[in-house]
């Protein structure tokens, strides 16, 4: 974290153990990836191409916090 921070001039954060509340964003892509795979499912029986397939769903799904853009356009624009 410490070269990536030098890199990019962004400051890594990072949460306290046991603190869900700390890591809004992680918490609710986490519940958005139960929704096609439930807890306890084997990830040694998903395929590439459906772990593909669910990212890209994902991706392309508005969220209210960027402004019901998707991640997929939030990412293109700060990539220009």
């Amino acid at each position: 974290h410490k070269s990536f921070t030098i890199a990019t001039d962004v400051e890594v954060y990072f949460c306290d153990p046991r603190s869900p509340w700390q890591r809004g964003s992680n918490e609710n892509t986490n519940g958005l990836l139960r929704q096609y795979l439930p807890r306890g499912t084997n990830l040694a029986h998903i395929s590439q191409n459906q772990l593909n397939a669910i990212a890209l769903r994902l991706n392309q799904r508005p969220r209210k916090t960027l402004g019901f853009e998707t991640p997929a356009d939030r990412l293109r624009a700060v990539l220009r």
